[in-house]
């Protein structure tokens, strides 16, 4: 390793303590000498206004290691979005001895350079979520079938003659929806970072399901850093430039779908314009249960997490797991995402002890959860 990479990890040491650098210790030793560790992990996370990476991911995969490797340390970092950081934050965990990164990129591309570093120390990397040429395993969803899903599902809100495989809203035109000289149904394409290839591979997907259909693309912004805020912000400038030709829009995440929504709302729309989402945040699950988001993406990251650190713990043993799939050359897992509309967040959410009643139907939306029959009445009497 060179002298000038040692300077900067040791510089970069305190800052990843600042972003809760976690650290499992090896069992000690008979006697009090501590034993040397199995091996290290680090895992690097991209962010934290997706709920998911702090809330699921992180827990779940530190928890996995330890149960797997009690004798494995695990660092963490979060890069709060910022590119430097991740590049400090990882040459920081090699210093220290890292076998194994998974690394959920803030920039693919400049996590390149992550992995040429990390391969030059003799590290293994592992793409987390997103993926990043030149890795020795990614672990993800099939991002494209998961806009194919948000995308049928929106053309199923604003088409009657189209099965959408989810609860059946009112036809939009009842509402006063619609194009007013007869055309089909305007949409907003509200994709996520431009710098995620997530976005571009979902933007595909969604546009292969409406393209058979008669909805209008009026208009697609990718997100900067998928912030919800600018996703409003966008959305409320549309929805002027649109005035009464917005039908639905297309959220690439549930965080996007929360500013889009916000958008509507402050632009008076009453109901809101379908709004698709993914990541099954409970801010969204409780937006679908009071109407006001259609549908969303439910992945288990917890399964996501627990996969990856599994994998990260058989690699650093030397083993040579079996995959699903290849990405570009890289040996790939995949999982199963799964479509969530009002109709199925009993069975999918609550029956799968993603979340708890108590948690959604919180006094703001307990009205609406009697409603749905999530609570009251015969849910009450059962239990």
């Amino acid at each position: 390793m060179s002298r000038g990479l040692r300077r900067r990890a040791v510089r970069t040491a305190a800052m990843l303590t600042a972003v809760a650098s976690v650290a499992m210790s090896a069992c000690a030793a008979p006697g009090g000498a501590a034993e040397a560790p199995e091996g290290t992990v680090g895992l690097l996370l991209p962010e934290a206004q997706t709920a998911r990476y702090e809330a699921s991911d992180r827990p779940t995969f530190a928890r996995v290691v330890e149960t797997r490797c009690p004798g494995c340390d695990v660092l963490y970092a979060n890069a709060g979005q910022d590119v430097a950081s991740q590049q400090e934050q990882a040459e920081s965990m090699l210093v220290r001895g890292a076998d194994v990164l998974v690394l959920g990129a803030v920039d693919t591309v400049a996590a390149v350079g992550i992995v040429e570093e990390a391969h030059r120390l003799g590290a293994k990397v592992i793409a987390y979520d997103r993926f990043v040429e030149g890795a020795d395993y990614y672990v993800s969803y099939d991002y494209e079938f998961l806009g194919y899903l948000m995308g049928s599902a929106l053309a199923g809100a604003l088409d009657p003659d189209v099965e959408p495989g989810l609860t059946t809203i009112e036809a939009r035109a009842a509402a006063g929806g619609g194009d007013p000289d007869g055309g089909g149904p305007g949409v907003l394409l509200v994709h996520g970072a431009i710098t995620d290839p997530n976005s571009r591979a979902i933007a595909d997907g969604a546009r292969r399901a409406l393209e058979p259909t008669e909805v209008e693309v009026l208009a697609d912004y990718y997100t900067p850093d998928w912030s919800p805020d600018k996703a409003t912000e966008w959305v409320e400038a549309m929805l002027t430039r649109y005035r009464g030709q917005v039908d639905g829009i297309l959220a690439a995440s549930d965080g996007v779908a929360g500013g889009a929504v916000a958008a509507a709302k402050a632009a008076g729309l009453d109901p809101v314009p379908p709004t698709t989402g993914q990541d099954g945040e409970l801010s969204a699950v409780q937006r679908i249960v009071a109407g006001d988001q259609y549908m969303t993406i439910y992945k288990a990251t917890d399964q996501q997490a627990a996969t990856a650190a599994e994998l990260a713990v058989r690699v650093l043993r030397g083993e040579a797991p079996r995959t699903t799939a290849v990405t570009d050359g890289v040996p790939t897992l995949l999982l199963a995402p799964r479509a969530v509309g009002a109709d199925d967040i009993e069975h999918v959410i609550v029956d799968g002890r993603v979340y708890t009643t108590e948690q959604i139907c919180t006094p703001s939306y307990r009205a609406a959860c009697e409603a749905r029959g999530l609570v009251g009445g015969a849910q009450e009497e059962r239990g």
